[in-house]
This record gives structure tokens, C-alpha cells and sequence, in this order.
């Protein structure tokens, strides 16, 4: 083995491109977009080194473009689950004694290979895959990704620089043990980047993994995983699963040597995994780790002091940037009437310039919801509304599925602060909005901590600094990503790691070194010199 104190190329954050007129990647996305749109592909599962195909074959279609199938993908079975666990438990033993600078060159090759050669066509999967604009796909699935690769890394080797004290004659030490058993990967549909790392940052640390990708995400979860193989994965380290959410339960959570869920999704299903975890407890060979980010109701608060532009533009940017389809979405709104109307006037102007439909048009700022469940939640909160006396559709209003999954982007005017669409999750462009009394600033301040089971993200728009100071203290159990002057959105890896507490999720911040700890179990050892060869201690001695 070679010996060396390694030191890694120091992580920065990955360039956003532009997608410019005349840019050489809008000529390459451009091409990539038209060269997928012309193939369809039969995606298998990978367990073990082994690509899996099945007689259940699943269309993947285009949620902007319902009628254009991208591909089928193979369904899995229970027995495709034990296979991958089998898998995943066999590559163990040789994949937590690989050296730390073995592993990090197989993920720092992985996010080069995302930033070159498979940049354009991972952000066109996940554009036609997830219905996301250029801009978006940029941002998540090529920048994100090689964010989450590059500063975990970097992550990873300063949990091992960290060491304890040693007195004299003795040499204390600690080791970063990957987790005894496999760590089950559960992934959300939204974004490319939390699929890539829910599982990889978990198995940098030396641990391996079964992933189960959302159905609606698998066209560019294909495309990572030949990255991942590419890039030197080792056959069985990381295992992908295409099977149902009880199916994949059923085997995992009763599995002795289940030792830890990442995951990303709804707080429902969070929650029954844990009860099953605690159900089953007695069964697993260690505690499990449970590490879990959720929903969101994510707010935007609003002082008298603010500049209207300033409101308007993080409402529409917060809300309405990949159709609201984010955890950490703005999704209610406190409006003091003093600036209310000029708020109004520029939101509704600028929504008016909004163009929706397919992501293969670069000037579309709105494309489609991911799906019919979906959509016709969203359409059935918007009729609600409609019929709602206390409620005024300020903008949009409007959905249409007959050629895809479009809503309308839509604001919401609530009499009642605790109007259905103030307190529940959507995950859709639907923003409901509270106009408060200006005076009332510190009120509403404990209105917006209370309404919500949730406390994700949030933010405080305000040129007043004592308001700023208020709202920060007063919602600091709120959000658990706080933003000020800015929309509740869009956390940067290494800068804003990512995560909230109450309903939101375990807090475990991805994009920092709080996530990884999470993947190790420490050892800590005590070496001494010079061992002493009698138990008699001084204070025995009489004289």
C-alpha cells in the first residue's frame, strides 16, 4: 500500500453556465436534447456489477410531452432486492479496507466526468426525465452533483485528519469505521443531485449500498449510474433497484444487516419508515442510522421596510422555479398591506411575461408537473380555492393536461392565515399569500412559527435591521436554512448545507461534514509505551 499524508485538490464550487445565445453548451444541450428525444432506451437495474432486465417493463415518459415515451424501465421484484443486499454485503469486506485516496480518486473522477463529457447529456435526461428548464438541470444535475462530489471528499479527509489528544507515553487515536451491515438509499424525483448523493456520500465512507431512485427519476438516475461505473465504482458498492417502495421494505427493513437509511421524499413515508425501523428494531445487528430530509412549508416574512421589487421578484423566482417542485419552494407568504400593492402590481406584471411548456424551448421559464397525481392534486387545490369565498386567485389559476402536466403558476390571496393552502404542502406554483397589518410585524412573527409542522427553509425580507434581528431570533426553530434578503431557496453545497428539523427531517445537513459523520461508527484506540508491570499505586503507600 502506498504511505503518504495526502492532500486533495481543495473543492470549489462548480461554474453555473449560462446556456447564452451562441454558447457552445446550448449547441451541445440543444443537440443531446434531440439525439434522446430520437432513441428510446430499455434501462436495466445494476446489482452486483450485472445489468438486470425483467419481463415488467415500465414507459418513461415526458411529463411536458405525455405521448413521447424516453424509454422502459425493468421493474424488480423482492427477490431483486435480496440480490442487491447479497451484492452490496459481498463487495463489503474489500471496499471499507480500500484506502481513503483510492476512494476519493473514484468520486473526484466522478465529478470530472459529470463536469465534462457527461454534462450536457445528464442535464438533458434530467430536463426531459424531470421536466426541468436548461437553467435548472444546470444548477441541480451537473453543478450540484459535482459539488456534492467534490466537497464530501474534501469532507471525508478532515473526519480522518480530526484527532484526539495524547499524554505522555500515550498514543490515542480514532478511526472512522463504515457503518456494520449496508445503507438503504431511498431518492426523490426532483432533483438529480440528492439522487446522485444519497448513496454516494454514504459509500465514500467506506460503506455499501442498496438505491432506490423515484420511478420518475430513473432515466437520469441510468446516466449516474454509468458514471459511477465509469469513474471506478467497484461492482456491488453501489446497487440500483427499480421496485416499489412497500416491495423494497419488505426485504430491507427486516434485514439484520440493515444499518441506515438515506433518504429524501415525503414526511409520511418518513415517518412509517422509522415506525417499521422501531418495529423491527430488535432484529438489526446495530442501531440503525435514520437520517431523513422531508417537506416543507416554506415561508417568506415580509417587514414594512421592504422594497417591493425586492418581495416581488423572490416570490416569483422562490415559487416558481422548476414549478415549485422543491422541498424548500416558498410556499406561504406575509405581506404587510403598506407594500401590498405594489407587491401585487409587479408580481402580476412579471407572472404575466411567464412562457410555460417544454423544456426542449429555452425561453419556457414554467414547464410541466412531474406527473398526473400531481397535477391533479394541485388542480383540486386550485378549484378549492376557486370556490372559496375568503380566497381571491390573484394570478393563474389555470392547469391543462392534454399534452402535459401543466399548472399554471398561481398566487393565492388568504383572508385566513390559516387557510388550507397556508398550512399544507403542495409541491407545486402555487404560492398563497396573507396580507398582514403593518404594525403587526411582531405578531405575525409568531403566526409564521406556528402555523406549520414544518420548519425547512424561510426567509426575512427587510431593510429595517432590528426587524431582521427579531425575525431571525424569533423563527430560529422555523428553518432550518434561514435566509436573508433573499428567497427561502436554492442552498449552495459547502456554503448553505441543506436541512431542517421539526416535520422537515432529521437536520443532517447535506453538503457538509455533519451528513458524513452520520456514515461512521468511531473507534477510538489507545496505544501505551511503556505498560506498567505492578498494580500497586502510590497513594497505597502509608510512607
Amino acid at each position: 500500500m502506498i504511505k503518504g499524508f495526502f492532500h486533495l485538490p481543495k473543492a470549489v464550487n462548480e461554474p453555473v453556465k449560462s446556456y447564452a445565445p451562441g454558447s457552445a453548451e446550448k449547441t451541445e444541450l440543444k443537440a443531446m436534447l434531440q439525439h434522446l428525444q430520437s432513441v428510446q432506451l430499455d434501462i436495466p437495474m445494476e446489482i452486483g456489477g450485472r445489468s438486470v432486465f425483467t419481463d415488467q417493463k415500465i414507459e418513461l415518459r415526458q411529463p411536458h410531452k405525455r405521448k413521447h415515451v424516453l424509454g422502459t424501465f425493468s421493474r424488480g421484484t423482492e427477490q431483486h432486492v435480496k440480490d442487491a443486499i447479497d451484492a452490496a454485503l459481498a463487495a463489503k469486506a474489500n471496499w471499507e479496507k480500500m484506502s481513503w485516496e483510492n476512494r476519493s480518486a473514484i468520486f473526484l473522477k466522478a465529478a470530472d466526468l459529470i463536469a465534462g463529457p457527461y454534462r450536457a447529456r445528464l442535464n438533458a435526461a434530467t430536463m426531459l426525465g424531470q421536466s426541468k428548464s436548461a437553467y435548472q438541470a444546470e444548477i441541480d444535475s451537473a453543478c450540484e452533483i459535482i459539488d456534492f462530489l467534490r466537497f464530501n471528499v474534501q469532507y471525508m479527509s478532515q473526519i480522518y485528519s480530526q484527532q484526539p489528544e495524547s499524554s505522555a507515553g500515550i498514543w490515542n487515536r480514532v478511526e472512522q469505521r463504515p457503518l456494520e451491515g449496508f445503507v438503504f438509499a431511498l431518492t426523490p424525483f426532483n432533483f438529480t443531485a440528492i439522487a446522485g448523493n444519497l448513496p454516494t456520500s454514504a459509500a465514500m465512507m467506506g460503506n455499501v449500498v442498496v438505491w432506490k431512485p423515484a420511478d420518475t427519476q430513473i432515466y437520469a438516475a441510468h446516466v449516474l449510474m454509468e458514471i459511477f461505473k465509469e469513474a471506478g465504482v467497484p461492482a456491488g458498492v453501489i446497487n440500483l433497484v427499480f421496485v416499489s417502495g412497500p416491495t423494497a421494505g419488505n426485504v430491507i427493513f427486516s434485514h439484520p444487516d440493515f444499518a441506515g437509511i438515506h433518504f429524501t421524499g415525503s414526511t409520511g413515508v418518513f415517518q412509517n419508515i422509522w415506525k417499521t425501523i422501531g418495529d423491527n428494531i430488535h432484529k438489526y445487528k446495530t442501531y440503525p442510522r435514520i437520517v431523513g430530509e422531508t417537506g416543507g412549508k416554506d415561508f417568506i416574512m415580509v417587514h414594512s421596510s421592504a422594497q417591493p421589487a425586492v418581495v416581488a421578484t423572490a416570490i416569483a423566482r422562490g415559487a416558481f422555479e422548476y414549478q415549485g417542485q422543491k422541498c424548500s419552494a416558498a410556499s406561504r407568504c406575509y405581506v404587510p398591506d403598506n407594500i401590498w400593492p405594489a407587491v401585487k402590481e409587479q408580481l402580476v406584471r412579471d407572472m404575466a411575461s411567464f412562457k410555460m411548456g417544454p423544456v426542449d424551448d429555452f425561453s419556457n421559464f414554467i414547464n410541466a408537473v412531474i406527473d398526473e397525481k400531481s397535477f391533479d392534486k394541485l388542480a383540486a387545490y386550485i378549484d378549492a380555492a376557486k370556490n372559496d369565498p375568503n380566497v381571491e386567485i390573484v394570478a393563474g389559476g389555470t392547469y391543462d393536461k392534454s399534452e402535459g402536466y401543466f399548472i399554471a403558476p398561481t398566487v393565492i390571496l388568504a383572508k385566513d392565515p390559516k387557510y388550507t393552502t397556508m398550512c399544507e404542502e403542495l409541491f407545486g406554483p402555487v404560492v398563497t399569500i396573507y396580507v398582514y397589518e403593518a404594525a403587526k410585524f411582531s405578531e405575525t412573527l409568531k403566526l409564521v412559527d406556528e402555523t406549520s409542522i414544518y420548519a425547512l427553509t424561510g426567509s426575512i425580507i427587510s431593510q429595517d435591521r432590528y426587524a431582521v434581528d427579531e425575525a431571525t431570533y424569533a423563527l430560529r426553530n422555523a428553518a432550518g436554512n434561514f435566509y436573508i434578503n433573499d428567497k427561502p431557496t436554492g442552498a449552495v453545497v459547502g456554503q448553505q448545507p441543506f436541512g431542517g428539523a421539526r416535520g422537515s427531517g432529521t437536520n443532517d445537513k447535506a453538503g457538509s461534514m455533519i451528513n458524513l459523520l452520520r456514515w461512521v461508527s468511531p473507534r477510538t484506540i489507545k496505544e501505551t509505551f511503556v505498560p506498567p508491570t505492578d498494580y500497586r499505586y502510590p497513594f497505597l503507600k502509608e510512607s
